[in-house]
C-alpha cells in the first residue's frame, strides 16, 4: 500500500484517511510519498473520463480501477456541458484550456463533482461511521462549487466562509441561493486570508479539544488542502496535452508550456504533480495580480505577506498566504518536513521566509513567474475580444497577460496552455468595464454582456437571478470557531 505523509512529518496514513483528514493533526498538508509513472501512449486512446480515472486510481492508492471509474462516472456524467470535460479552444495562437463548463461555471467543479464521492467511498474504506463536517473558506468559486457538490449527500454536512467583501455579486449570488438540508454559508469581515486562517484555527482547535467527536463528528476540508480536492485537477493537464497531440499541434513527448493564474498554489501544482507522473512540461508559468507574493517568491525564494492586500477585480486570486506552496516546499526540500515545519512557523510569526537554494533552483527551472494589474487586465479583455472574438473572464486574463510577459521576457519556443478557469459572466460588470462600457449593477450587467458580445450566459447563471437570499449570517473573523460549533450543533 502507498502512503501520504505530512509535510510536517506528524502523520502518514492511506489515501482515504487523507481524504477525509483533509489536514494532519499537525497542521500539515498530505502529500503523496511517490508519484506514479503513467503510460502517455495508453492515455492517448482515452476519452476525458478515462483519462480522469486513470489519473486518479494511480494517485490515490487504495481505489480501484473499477471504483474510480463509477466515481468520476458518477460526479461528470451528465452534469458539464460537453462530454469533453474541459475543452482545449484556440484564440490567435494560444490554446486556451477551458475550465469553466461544469454546473457552477468556475474551474473548481472539476474537483468539487468528485470530491463528495471521494469522501464517502473514503469513509466506507476507513470503517467510520461519524458525520462528516466540511469545513471551506472560500476566495469566490470553491464555495459555490462545494455547496453544488455537497448539496443533500447523506451523512455529511458543509459549511462555507467568504469575504464580505471580496467576491463577485454573481459569486455572493451563487452561494447566497445555495438550496440543501446540509449546508450552511457565512460571509467574514475581512478578506480571504482571514477566512482562511479562521478555518484552520478550527481544526487546530479540534484537535486540541476534540468536541467533533463528541457530537460524533468528523471534520475535513473542501478546499485544495485537501488531497482528494487536488488530485483531480491533475486530470486535466494531462487530458489538455493529449487534446493537442490528437490535433497535430504537438508530437508525444514534446514538452509545452502551462500559463495559471492562481492565488493558493493549488492549481498549478497540480500541475507539478501532473510533471511528476511523467507529463512533458516544459515550464509552469504563475500568473498573479496586484497580490503578487507568488511571482515575488518565484523569482527570489523570499515569501513575504507582509504587504498591502489589495481587492482587485479577479477576486479568487487575492489571496496573500499560499497554502499549498506548503506541498511544493516539502517535495522539493527532499521531503524536509522539519524545515517545512520551521517555515511554516516563520510565516506565522514573523511574516516572511526564505526557501533553501535547493528550492531557489528548482522554481527557476520549471517556474516562471509574472503578475498583472486590473489595468493589464483588462486591457487583455479588451484587445483579445477585438482580435480573436474570444472572452476572457478577468482571472483568465491576468494568464493571458502574463503569457505575454513570458513570451517577451523568457520564451522558449514551446506550444503554450493558458488555463481558462472562470466564465466572464462570473464577473460580468468588470468584463464589461473593460469592454468600455458602464455596467449595470447585480444581474443586469449579464443581460448587457450578452446583448454586447453575443456570447451565452450559462445556464446555472442565468437561473439563480430570482431566488431568494438563504443565507445572510455575517461574522468577524474572531468568531469562526463559535460559528461552527453552534452550525454542528
Amino acid at each position: 500500500m502507498k502512503f501520504y505523509q505530512s509535510t510536517r512529518g506528524g502523520a502518514r496514513v492511506a489515501a482515504c484517511e487523507a481524504i477525509l483528514e483533509g489536514i494532519a493533526p499537525d497542521g500539515g498538508l498530505y502529500t503523496p510519498e511517490e508519484f506514479p509513472r503513467l503510460d502517455m501512449e495508453k492515455l492517448r486512446e482515452m476519452d476525458a473520463l478515462e483519462i480522469s480515472t486513470q489519473v486518479l486510481a494511480a494517485l490515490l492508492d487504495g481505489f480501484s480501477e473499477a471504483e474510480m471509474a463509477r466515481i468520476v462516472r458518477e460526479g461528470y456524467a451528465g452534469k458539464f456541458e460537453t462530454e469533453d470535460l474541459t475543452p482545449v479552444v484556440k484564440a490567435g495562437d494560444v490554446h486556451v484550456l477551458e475550465l469553466f463548463r461544469g454546473p457552477t461555471s468556475a474551474f473548481k467543479d472539476v474537483a468539487l463533482s468528485l470530491l463528495p464521492r471521494l469522501m464517502t467511498a473514503s469513509r466506507d474504506k476507513a470503517g467510520a461511521r461519524e458525520e462528516i463536517a466540511v469545513l471551506t473558506a472560500t476566495s469566490g468559486d470553491t464555495g459555490k462549487a462545494a455547496l453544488e457538490g455537497f448539496c443533500d449527500v447523506p451523512d455529511t454536512r458543509i459549511v462555507v466562509f467568504y469575504p464580505e467583501d471580496g467576491v463577485s455579486d454573481v459569486q455572493k449570488a451563487q452561494m447566497r441561493t445555495q438550496r440543501g438540508q446540509n449546508v450552511r454559508v457565512c460571509a467574514v469581515r475581512g478578506n480571504f486570508d482571514d477566512a482562511q486562517t479562521g478555518v484552520k484555527a478550527v481544526f487546530a482547535d479540534d484537535r486540541a479539544h476534540g468536541w467533533a467527536a463528541r457530537e460524533n463528528t468528523r471534520l475535513s476540508s473542501a478546499n485544495s488542502i485537501n488531497l482528494g480536492r487536488l488530485a483531480p485537477q491533475v486530470a486535466y493537464y494531462f487530458k489538455s496535452y493529449l487534446d493537442l497531440a490528437r490535433r497535430g499541434e504537438i508530437a508525444m513527448g514534446e514538452a509545452v508550456n502551462f500559463v495559471v493564474p492562481t492565488g493558493n498554489f493549488g492549481d498549478i501544482l497540480a500541475g507539478d504533480f501532473a510533471r511528476r507522473m511523467g507529463l512533458p512540461v516544459a515550464r509552469l508559468v504563475c500568473a498573479s495580480n496586484a497580490n503578487n507574493v507568488l511571482t515575488d517568491f518565484i523569482r527570489t525564494g523570499v515569501y513575504d505577506r507582509r504587504r498591502a492586500f489589495h481587492k482587485t477585480a479577479s477576486p479568487s486570486m487575492d489571496i496573500l498566504v499560499s497554502s499549498n506552496l506548503e506541498r511544493y516546499l516539502y517535495l522539493e526540500s527532499g521531503r524536509d518536513a522539519a524545515l517545512v515545519a520551521r517555515l511554516m512557523r516563520e510565516l506565522t510569526e514573523k511574516g516572511v521566509y526564505t526557501a533553501p537554494e535547493s528550492v531557489r533552483k528548482a522554481l527557476a527551472e520549471r517556474f516562471w513567474a509574472g503578475c498583472a494589474d486590473d489595468a493589464a487586465a483588462f486591457e487583455a479583455i479588451a484587445r483579445v475580444w477585438r482580435e480573436c472574438g474570444y472572452l476572457l473572464d478577468t482571472h483568465t486574463a491576468v494568464a493571458w497577460a502574463v503569457c505575454e510577459q513570458f513570451r517577451r521576457e523568457a520564451d522558449n519556443g514551446k506550444k503554450t496552455v493558458v488555463l481558462a478557469t472562470a466564465s466572464p459572466y462570473k464577473f460580468a460588470a468588470s468584463v464589461l468595464t473593460a469592454l468600455g462600457r458602464a455596467p449595470a449593477p447585480g444581474f443586469a450587467a449579464l443581460d448587457e454582456l450578452n446583448a454586447l458580445t453575443g456570447v451565452s450566459v450559462p445556464k446555472n447563471l442565468a437561473a439563480i437571478r430570482d431566488l431568494p437570499a438563504l443565507h445572510t449570517d455575517v461574522v468577524d473573523k474572531a468568531d469562526i470557531l463559535s460559528y461552527v460549533k453552534e452550525a454542528l450543533r
